[in-house]
């Protein structure tokens, strides 16, 4: 009996597992980066996505497979490990899903995915809802490969589209380890009034965009009930996740700040515990993008 299955990212199985452990479920078997567990659903921050409703059916033929899909819903998306070519054969009979690269800021995808899988070459496991809306949990974006000075803009690109919300025309935001400028330059571009803070300078083609200003300061300098208050406070800072944790916390009992977008970096081992008071901040989601290596992101919007 499969209750749940959760896809990780490529490399990151077992941060998935030992979260789900910590929580009190179990892995029965692991399909590529598909973990298969007997009990109910759950939220996990390591997971790319959740298929909520998993059902295991049989598939004699090609044909009964896409047969079994196109009887349930029209739009599914193929996570394929193994039976690679019989898995192609009846994606070929299902609709198309387009998973065309979405222009940021673009809202994503509001169309009902479910998410399929040959466990063999007569079996399929399908699920008509997963918890993300993307294929495979991954966002693509038609990238900027000019403007900014790292792909880190990437990362937050899919932080705010997974949140559904992000800085409008005239916002004020504090982008906490800004440089060289990758976030800051993201931001610009959205027309936010940018404060851009790190000890090292920003790019100087970012640092001359429009409402940008710089503070060549530490992050952690910086004390909240002596600043103006901002609309959004973003962190992409190389810290440990208890020194983040205690910088977000100071923000947010000062009063200071309305949304906060920031990156969990872990040295090391990973610090489950941090993550989970992450999660407990009223209002926040915690989790692992496609674009995260061994960190995860925590979204708190007002």
């Amino acid at each position: 009996m499969i209750g749940a299955a959760y896809l990780a990212a490529e490399g990151f199985e077992a941060e998935l597992a030992e979260e789900l452990r910590l929580a009190g479920g179990s892995i029965s078997a692991w399909h590529g980066r598909l973990a298969l567990s007997p009990e109910p659903p759950r939220s996990l921050a390591w997971a790319l996505e959740a298929w909520t409703a998993p059902e295991e059916v049989p598939a004699p033929s090609v044909k009964a497979a896409a047969d079994a899909l196109r009887a349930i819903q029209r739009n599914w998306a193929l996570y394929a490990h193994g039976q690679h070519r019989r898995a192609a054969l009846i994606a070929e009979r299902l609709p198309p899903v387009k998973a065309r690269p979405l222009h940021f800021p673009e809202p994503a995808p509001a169309a009902h995915l479910g998410a399929w899988t040959l466990l063999a070459p007569d079996r399929l496991l399908l699920s008509a809802t997963k918890t993300s809306p993307f294929v495979n949990g991954a966002v693509q974006f038609v990238e900027d490969r000019e403007g900014p000075p790292s792909r880190a803009y990437l990362k937050l690109w899919e932080a705010l589209t997974r949140a559904g919300r992000w800085p409008l025309p005239g916002e004020s935001c504090l982008d906490l380890g800004a440089s060289p400028g990758g976030w800051t330059w993201a931001l610009a571009q959205l027309g936010a009034q940018v404060i851009a803070v790190d000890k090292a300078p920003l790019d100087p083609a970012v640092a001359a965009l429009p409402g940008v200003s710089m503070r060549q300061e530490s992050a952690f300098g910086l004390d909240p009930r002596q600043m103006t208050p901002v609309d959004w406070l973003f962190s992409d800072v190389i810290c440990y996740p208890q020194r983040l944790l205690a910088l977000v916390r100071r923000w947010l009992e000062a009063g200071r700040v309305r949304n906060i977008c920031c990156t969990i970096k872990f040295q090391g081992e990973t610090d489950h515990a941090a993550a989970a008071e992450f999660a407990a901040i009223p209002g926040a989601m915690v989790f692992h993008g496609a674009r995260n290596k061994h960190e995860l992101m925590v979204v708190r919007l007002d």
